[in-house]
């Protein structure tokens, strides 16, 4: 690991020779055929295909031809279904959280049908993937998303190296697949554009390939998918929230547990926020019981809206700067990282649209850049022309990538919604359809294993999208299968 930017001088090329060594000696006992079952370590709960980790010696630097720096990145591997020693690589890109193992999605029923491995990279900087002792900004200039494909790459490039040495081969390749939900849908999809030599295609679920700066439309589609009822409950409960702040703040933040958010944009967005986790991830009655009820018996909204937020077990302390501001990496570094990513990159601002609008008119352009300035400092703000110059935008120009969304999910606008022969375009439509309902069924806490969608309002949508999910990999993993063999006689 780094400390204080100090380098360590192990060449680049270590990580696809002596790294190689490792997944080597693990994969050494794979035969021909399906692996044996074993117990899943630390997943006694099916959450997890597997915790065992893995560590990679990555690249710090991949743009730079002068920095030989590298770090420490764990990743992860799941054998139990891969036909060896030609069956495909699933890579299951983890994105901006920690990254403590292989979910039990539906990823890994595909994993059976197909007979392929799962690998799963640690995003840079998050979990235990940090370069850095210190999370200070001037640290955190290797943090961002084109720094992560390169990863993926040299990851993906190092993993088959090891294959082929196992088997003697020098060149051979099996054939991947590359998967994501959200920003790592975003990479997924980017990975494919950037590096189309190393994937057969890729799943880009719920994936947020627009960089937006002001995104009202975020808004629009919670206030769209809360219904006429809940959306006017939900309206007047922003509306007392503001008087309240007037007249007694720290009453009705003392309300919502959330005395802490001394900045009332924070507890407007906090507010706000609460509302949106109930359309993407799929439990929207769980949110618009309670509060139509309350109007209907006159009740008081606010309370009923602070009673759910209370037991919906969102954390307060994301929302406050003064948390955003700490430097020490630890279990809730993500946090300020990924906000980096979005004060630099992305920005996705979820402002109040000028009409009709259910958040607050106080979370607005200026409380997002001055978010970014004050917790990271004068001069950063998110330079989302260049990131879609780079990428496309809702232009991609990529081929054999499958883009999916749910139709309750507010962060579909940011993804890529209009479907071509080269990039379909699926929408899951159902009634607590969100953010990645095609692999994660519904809704998504707890988490369902492998998927489950029996609570999805219609599993018929769901399973719909997933066959044709799977017709497109079947293709595509068969022409990639084609194609390296044809080169292999040649």
């Amino acid at each position: 690991m780094l400390a204080r930017g100090m380098p360590t001088l192990s060449p680049t090329i270590s990580i696809f020779i002596a790294a190689a060594v490792v997944v080597f000696a693990a994969i050494a006992g794979v035969g021909e055929g399906f692996l044996t079952s074993r117990l899943l370590q630390n997943s006694d709960d099916g959450r997890f295909l597997t915790t065992e980790e893995h560590w990679l010696n990555q690249t710090l630097d991949h743009f730079s031809p002068l920095d030989h720096r590298t770090f420490n990145q764990r990743y992860y591997e799941f054998l139990d279904y891969f036909r060896a020693p030609d069956g495909p690589i699933f890579l299951k890109i983890c994105g901006e959280s920690s990254c403590d193992g292989i979910q039990n999605d539906y990823v890994g029923v595909l994993a059976k049908k197909f007979g392929a491995a799962i690998v799963s990279l640690e995003h840079r900087y998050y979990g235990k993937s940090s370069p850095f002792k210190s999370l200070a900004t001037e640290n955190l200039r290797f943090l961002s998303s084109k720094q992560a494909l390169f990863d993926l790459a040299a990851f993906r490039q190092f993993y088959q190296t090891s294959l082929n040495l196992k088997r003697n081969k020098a060149s051979a390749e099996n054939p991947w697949f590359v998967f994501g939900v959200s920003y790592p849908g975003a990479l997924s999809a980017w990975f494919r554009l950037k590096f189309p030599h190393l994937t057969c295609g890729s799943l880009a679920s719920s994936a947020v390939v627009n960089a937006i700066y002001d995104f009202p439309e975020f808004d629009q589609q919670v206030g769209e998918s809360a219904g006429t009822v809940c959306k006017a409950a939900l309206q007047e409960v922003t509306k007392l929230v503001e008087q309240r702040l007037v007249t007694n703040q720290n009453a009705v933040k003392s309300a919502f547990g959330a005395s802490e958010l001394s900045i009332d944009g924070d507890f407007l967005y906090f507010l706000a926020d609460a509302a949106v986790m109930a359309f993407q991830y799929g439990n929207p009655d769980a949110l618009c019981s309670p509060l139509v009820q309350a109007k209907k018996d006159g009740g008081d909204l606010v309370d009923a809206y602070a009673s759910y937020i209370k037991t919906s077990g969102i954390g307060v302390e994301t929302y406050s700067q003064k948390h955003l501001k700490k430097t020490s990496p630890g279990e809730n570094s993500s946090d300020r990282l990924w906000w980096f990513q979005v004060c630099t990159e992305v920005a996705y601002f979820q402002v109040a649209p000028a009409n009709d609008s259910v958040r607050s008119s106080k979370v607005d352009s200026r409380y997002h850049l001055d978010l970014c300035r004050n917790v990271f400092g004068d001069g950063v703000y998110p330079k989302v022309d260049a990131t879609n110059l780079y990428y496309g935008g809702t232009k991609i120009a990529g081929s054999k990538i499958v883009f999916t969304n749910g139709s309750q999910d507010p962060w579909r606008h940011a993804s890529k919604q209009s479907s071509s022969s080269e990039m379909p375009s699926y929408l899951i439509s159902c009634h607590n359809c969100g953010h990645g309902t095609d692999l994660r069924g519904c809704p998504q806490s707890p988490l369902n294993p492998e998927g489950n969608d029996k609570n999805c309002g219609s599993p018929d949508a769901v399973n719909k999208v997933r066959q044709q999910i799977t017709d497109l990999m079947d293709l595509w993993l068969s022409e990639c299968t084609e194609a390296e063999r044809g080169w292999s006689a040649a």
